[in-house]
C-alpha cells in the first residue's frame, strides 16, 4: 500500500506547476516588471482586476504588507468572489457585454496607468472587454491567464478574441484546462484546483522584480509594512502621504 496521500500528489503536482511557469515565464516576468516600475516611477497608478476566483489573485496584490502600496482593486460589482447571491450570477456576469468599459469609464483609471487583468480562460466578455478598453484609453495592460485555453475552448466574446489578444503582455499560468491537478479511482470529477496559488506566486514574482528594479533605478520601492510589527503603521503612514495620488483603497 502506498503512502503517498492526495494531499501529498497535490503539492507536488503544484510545485511542478510552480517550477515550469518560473522557467517559462522569466523572460515575460522580467519584461512586466519593467513596465510596473516604468509605470511606479513616472507617478502613474497600478490596477488588478479579476473575476470569479480569478479575484483572488488580484485582491492579494492589495493592501499587502510587503507589497505595493500603489495596487488598486478595480471591482466590477457582483463579480469580485464568491458574496454575490446566488453565487452563479457572478459567473454570469462574466459574460455580459459593456460591464468592463462601464467601470474604467467611471474609474480614475487613466492614459499611462497600468491594468494587471487576471482571467484563467481569458474566454468570457468582462475580461476581453476590460483589456480591450483599456488599451484604448492609453493604459498599458498585462494579462495574466493560461494559454492552453485558446487551443482547447472558444471565446465567448462576440469577436472570437481572448484576453492573450488584447494585452501589452501576457503572462502565461500554464494551469491546465479545467483547472484541476488530480484524478483518482472512485472520484467521478477531477478535483484539486491549482490556478489561485500559481498565479499568485507568478503575480508576487512580478512584484517583487519590479520592487528591484525600482530600487536599482533610485527609486525607493513605496512598499507597506505590516501594522502588526513595531513601526510598522508609521511606515505606512509616511508611504500614504508620499503616494496619495496613487493610493485610491485608502480614499
Amino acid at each position: 500500500m502506498s503512502d503517498i496521500t492526495l494531499a501529498d500528489e497535490f503539492f507536488e503536482a503544484t510545485i511542478g506547476l510552480l517550477h515550469r511557469v518560473r522557467e517559462r515565464e522569466a523572460p515575460h516576468i522580467a519584461e512586466g516588471a519593467a513596465l510596473v516600475a516604468g509605470t511606479v516611477a513616472a507617478g502613474g497608478k497600478l490596477f488588478a482586476h479579476g473575476a470569479g476566483h480569478s479575484a483572488l489573485p488580484a485582491q492579494d496584490l492589495v493592501y499587502r504588507a510587503g507589497g505595493l502600496a500603489l495596487v488598486n482593486l478595480l471591482s466590477v460589482p457582483g463579480t469580485t468572489g464568491v458574496d454575490v447571491m446566488p453565487a452563479t450570477l457572478g459567473s454570469a456576469l462574466e459574460r455580459v457585454g459593456g460591464l468592463g468599459p462601464a467601470v474604467l469609464d467611471n474609474s480614475s483609471a487613466a492614459a499611462g496607468d497600468l491594468l494587471i487583468i487576471i482571467s484563467l480562460s481569458g474566454r468570457n466578455v468582462l475580461p476581453v472587454e476590460m483589456a480591450a478598453h483599456a488599451r484604448s484609453r492609453g493604459l498599458t495592460v498585462i494579462g495574466v491567464t493560461s494559454v492552453a485555453y485558446t487551443a482547447e475552448t472558444t471565446s465567448r466574446h462576440p469577436s472570437g478574441a481572448f484576453l492573450k489578444d488584447h494585452c501589452d503582455l501576457v503572462l502565461d499560468s500554464g494551469i491546465p484546462v479545467g483547472d484541476t491537478t488530480l484524478t483518482a479511482d472512485g472520484i467521478g470529477a477531477p478535483f484539486a484546483p491549482a490556478s489561485t496559488v500559481v498565479t499568485c506566486a507568478l503575480l508576487q514574482a512580478l512584484v517583487a522584480e519590479a520592487v528591484g528594479r525600482l530600487a536599482a533605478d533610485g527609486t525607493e520601492p513605496p512598499l507597506l509594512r505590516s501594522g502588526n510589527v513595531d513601526g510598522g503603521i508609521e511606515w505606512n503612514e509616511r508611504v500614504y502621504a508620499e503616494r496619495a495620488d496613487q493610493i485610491l483603497w485608502r480614499r
